[in-house]
């Protein structure tokens, strides 16, 4: 059972969550106030129409034909005017809904896209799926209807329960006998609903998650023979995702159930009562109508109102979900204009890198992985790290990127003049980058190589290919570079694709080429023609490169030797 505490930090927890939806939506409140002014005169306009409907057959039992026709023109005349206010309601919802929508995942997927690396890398791609695409789509249905529902629903049950009380205040006890039922099972509700939304949202990323990774990695799995272990996990994950989605079921039948049964009570009651008002002829059949039309309304609208609150309680879920994401720090580019202001000179001159008493820690381990390691690489240099596999290689990489910041020392880039920026993620616009792995994107070959530079021209991108040594092969196909190479290279080998994502490197024409395991996958012979053509073509960039392989070392000016604790020294100059 929870303690007070705990219910009070729920409520706390739903309420700052509510307290950032209402922020974030404050900017669609011209569209809202539109969705609730029409809602709300929808309503009215049906409260109306039971009205009409209740003068129009004391008319008829009258046999008054003058009222007759008057109450029916009245009568149809709103249910007219109501079928346009749905209408309305229909179109705006469409309009705001796909708007906010897209507005909400394009938000998302910018703080993912912007978030700092080392703190948005925890997160699984499957699981940040999820949060872009189920949760953002959560919080925009909260905008388009549970806002203005909140609105329409009240309407509904105040106007119900004012035109009760008028024709008879008794009715009024009848219709609303739910309500203390309803309330006492609000404090269950809340913490029930809450669970299981939880769990199935990260049992969903889980999925998510785990179908982005087995795909990727397909040939593995394939390879190892694990496609029954796969498929068996996968079903595990499916079941234990049934049965949290069965769990909330049963408790959402269970209360169901309760309501209907109450409600029933409830309508029969009314239904009597109305039966026996009209026995003793102290209503009028019109009324009797009335009362059976606006009692179950009045019974409904109040449900539905308390059945906001789970709603609210799955649209803070959500709502929390996307706050962990969008209150990550972000990269702001705070060096842009100094950087801007060196470019030319950089792109020109070239740049020298110079790393000093550099410490790095990353956030979930007990030592550092780097300590307070030196280097320098200057333009028309080579240098190599080198060192055992896992000790810090590519996170020196990821200093010079800008992707993490050091905890203690300077990381630093310098002009031929003397202008020195502090390493940052304005400084990434100086380099090119060739990953170690695959990474080359869904498109054609042109299309890879004109993400660096979209107004690079057939003549430029043949350049680049030949010098990576590329063009070899990519001029037998049928399509040359229209070629589409497909999700992770497929129908490339491994050094086709290196040679590709090296090619998009030089493309940058950036002064600082960081390349990690670049040419793993090349035999010694292109490897050596690659790096040749590199250093004949770009005398005056600065090359920073890891590798395992010693026939690399043989380009390089220096080379820096890696320790399993994190020192880092000077193993050869040339």
């Amino acid at each position: 059972m929870k303690k007070p505490g705990e219910y009070r930090a729920l409520f706390r927890s739903l309420s700052q969550e509510w307290k950032w939806l209402l922020r974030y939506v404050s900017k669609y409140r011209a569209q809202i106030f539109l969705y609730i002014v029409i809602g709300v005169t929808g309503t009215l306009t049906g409260l109306g129409v039971s009205v009409a409907s209740k003068y129009l057959i004391d008319a008829v039992v009258s046999r008054n034909l003058e009222k007759v026709f008057g109450s029916a023109a009245f009568a149809i005349g709103l249910a007219l005017l109501q079928i346009v206010f749905n209408t309305l309601m229909s179109r705006v919802a469409t309009v705001v809904g796909t708007k906010v929508n897209n507005e909400v995942r394009s938000n998302v997927y910018e703080h993912v896209i912007f978030s700092d690396w080392s703190r948005i890398g925890k997160y699984h791609s499957g699981d940040l799926l999820n949060r872009i695409e189920g949760d953002a789509g959560a919080i925009s249905n909260s905008i388009v209807s549970f806002i203005p529902g909140v609105f329409t629903k009240l309407t509904t049950f105040v106007g119900c329960l004012a035109l009760v009380l008028y024709y008879d205040p008794t009715m009024a006890v009848f219709a609303l006998m739910s309500a203390p039922f309803l309330v006492l099972t609000s404090r269950i509700s809340t913490r029930t609903i809450r669970k299981y939304n939880k769990e199935s949202r990260e049992i969903n990323g889980k999925v998510l998650s785990y179908v982005s990774e087995s795909v990727q990695n397909l040939q593995t799995i394939k390879a190892f023979n694990l496609t029954g272990r796969y498929v068996d996990q996968m079903r595990a994950y499916l079941g234990e995702y049934r049965s949290i989605r069965l769990k909330q079921d049963k408790f959402s039948l269970i209360m169901s159930f309760c309501l209907s049964v109450i409600g029933l009570v409830v309508s029969y009651s009314c239904y009597g009562w109305g039966v026996y008002r009209l026995w003793q002829g102290a209503i009028s059949y019109g009324t009797m109508l009335l009362f059976l039309q606006v009692s179950g309304q009045l019974t409904s609208s109040f449900s539905a109102l308390v059945g906001l609150f789970p709603t609210s309680i799955s649209i803070a879920t959500a709502a929390g979900r996307i706050m962990e994401i969008t209150d990550l720090s972000v990269e702001n580019d705070n060096d842009a204009e100094n950087a801007e202001a060196i470019r030319a000179t950089a792109e020109a001159d070239g740049l020298t890198i110079s790393g000093e008493n550099v410490t790095y820690t990353y956030n979930d381990a007990e030592r550092a992985v780097l300590n307070e390691i030196s280097f320098t690489a200057s333009p028309g240099e080579t240098i190599a790290l080198v060192g055992p596999s896992g000790e810090g290689k590519t996170t020196i990489l990821r200093l010079i990127l800008g992707l993490v910041s050091p905890d203690s020392g300077e990381m630093s880039v310098r002009t031929a003049g003397g202008e020195t920026l502090a390493i940052s993620d304005s400084t990434r616009r100086f380099c090119s980058y060739v990953p170690q792995g695959n990474a080359v994107f869904s498109g054609t070959i042109a299309d890879n190589l004109r993400i660096v530079r979209p107004e690079a021209t057939p003549e430029e991108i043949e350049e680049v290919l030949r010098i990576a040594e590329a063009w070899s092969f990519i001029d037998k196909l049928p399509q040359k570079t229209d070629t589409v190479i497909g999700e992770r290279g497929v129908n490339f080998s491994e050094g086709q694709i290196q040679r590709i994502s090296i090619a998009r490197a030089l493309l940058r024409n950036a002064p600082l080429l960081v390349m990690d395991e670049a040419t793993s996958a090349l035999d010694a012979e292109t490897e050596e023609k690659v790096l040749g053509n590199m250093m004949k073509a770009y005398p005056n960039r600065t090359c920073i490169i890891t590798t395992h392989r010693p026939s690399m070392l043989n380009y390089c000016n220096r080379i820096y030797r890696l320790n399993e604790n994190g020192n880092l020294t000077l193993y050869r100059e040339t």
